[in-house]
């Protein structure tokens, strides 16, 4: 089949590249004409592990392409997916749809045969429909069909989710589009993966509903690690014992510094706001966004506590500013408000990341850039681990401790143990325990 995605961001590419690899033509288009000129050159806007050379297959063997001539990708288009941005809007928190809904004009004063129109972007309940309505106003002589296929990637393990996806979520309405959406995943059949067709509002519903979700498991187990360090219990001995419950399991349940990216933060911000405006208040989903946001602040006094007070004059280590490991995605990361509040108390900070230099040098200014967590340590008064890359799991100690002015290490990932940094000479902080 030939499919065109409009948009060639982290949800647009990493699918129109799968795509392709199942065996489907695939056109991504982007506005972006720098985007477009490094794609064509081979070279990947966004860091994903194994997206590169996956692309680069699909482009050799003629299935991938990039565009910015819209009108040229849908011809012969037997799906159209709209996977653009939808951020937080400035103001009141909900999802700012202008990219979904110009992409929808666009679409219609373009396409010259049937097609079926995909949002693959996390949109509210009643985006699918608006879109249908603003192709059949724009050209009601054009035959085409809704869809509303929203994506479960995780950044940094994203080809694996769409390859091997827990379910895939279709909703549809005719006969017509569902038997063109069966066939676009019939590769994934071969595996078994279930796809749970469903109403254009269902399926928006469930995007958000499961994404709240798992932000409300990660702010559970934050405000059990706070009881835990007021108690004197691990917070990891208990998320292990819950996890075990396979009602519970064990997944989103690693207490840190709240959590960010993407998705969690926007997702739960927006479905707060469809709550809101329906007169069904999602009171838990506004609490763990509360929460979550105190978490983050709540770092910084704890960073504070292991420098005695105040950062004032000392110099900050800082090991991983992006959200998660493996991505350099630094949208909404715990470190945007950490680090600026360092460095607001007059400390000198030095932050290493394995890819978030890229977007952090213009989000984080100020600090300084090393590309070793030793040379970031030396005369260090303090350590703060804020991403748990693997390249800061298996650090030397000792070593640390030794290049330090004052050994002291706040692990706000529980990567390590007190017993570790004891036998370091460094004094230590974690979360929960």
């Amino acid at each position: 089949m030939k499919l065109t995605m409009i948009g060639s961001g982290y949800v647009g590419l990493v699918s129109g590249v799968c795509f392709s690899d199942f065996g489907h033509t695939v056109v991504c288009v982007d506005k972006d004409v720098r985007k477009i000129d490094m794609l064509e050159a081979g070279e990947v806007p966004i860091y994903e592990p194994g997206l590169d050379a996956l692309m680069a297959r699909n482009v050799a063997a003629g299935r991938l392409s990039f565009t910015t001539d819209l009108a040229a990708a849908l011809e012969g288009a037997d799906a159209v997916f709209i996977g653009v941005g939808t951020p937080t809007r400035r103001g009141d928190g909900h999802a700012d749809l202008s990219y979904v809904y110009a992409a929808a004009e666009e679409i219609a004063t373009m396409l010259t045969g049937y097609a079926v129109v995909v949002t693959k972007s996390t949109v509210p309940v009643g985006t699918n429909r608006e879109v249908g309505r603003i192709i059949a106003a724009t050209r009601p002589d054009i035959s085409f069909d809704i869809a509303s296929n929203p994506e479960f990637l995780r950044e940094g393990a994203a080809i694996e989710d769409f390859m091997r996806p827990d379910r895939v979520v279709v909703g549809v309405e005719s006969d017509r589009a569902r038997a063109v959406m069966a066939e676009i995943y019939s590769p994934l059949s071969l595996r078994d993966a279930p796809i749970v067709y469903t109403d254009l509002e269902s399926a928006e519903m469930i995007k958000y509903a499961a994404n709240a979700f798992l932000a409300t498991k990660i702010t559970f187990i934050n405000e059990i690690a706070n009881l835990c360090e007021k108690v004197g219990a691990d917070v990891q001995a208990v998320a292990r014992g819950m996890g075990m419950d396979k009602r519970i399991g064990s997944k989103f349940l690693n207490s840190g510094p709240g959590y960010g990216g993407s998705c969690f933060p926007k997702d739960t911000n927006a479905l707060a706001r469809i709550g809101q405006e329906h007169a069904a208040p999602q009171r838990i989903v506004e609490q763990v966004i509360a929460i979550n946001d105190a978490r983050k602040r709540q770092m910084v006094d704890k960073v504070l506590e292991l420098c005695g007070g105040s950062v004032n004059g000392k110099r900050i280590a800082v090991l991983g500013v992006t959200f998660k490991p493996n991505t350099d995605d630094m949208r909404d990361a715990p470190a945007l408000t950490i680090v600026p509040a360092l460095v607001g108390g007059g400390a000198e900070v030095h932050v290493v990341d394995p890819q978030g230099r890229r977007e952090g040098e213009a989000l984080l200014p100020n600090v300084h850039w090393q590309s070793d967590p030793y040379v970031a340590a030396e005369q260090a008064d303090a350590l703060v681990l804020l991403t748990e890359w693997n390249e800061f799991r298996a650090l030397d100690l000792p070593r640390l401790a030794r290049a330090m002015r004052t050994p002291a290490m706040a692990d706000l990932r529980n990567v390590y143990s007190k017993d570790d940094a004891d036998k370091a000479g460094m004094a230590y902080t974690s979360v929960g325990r």
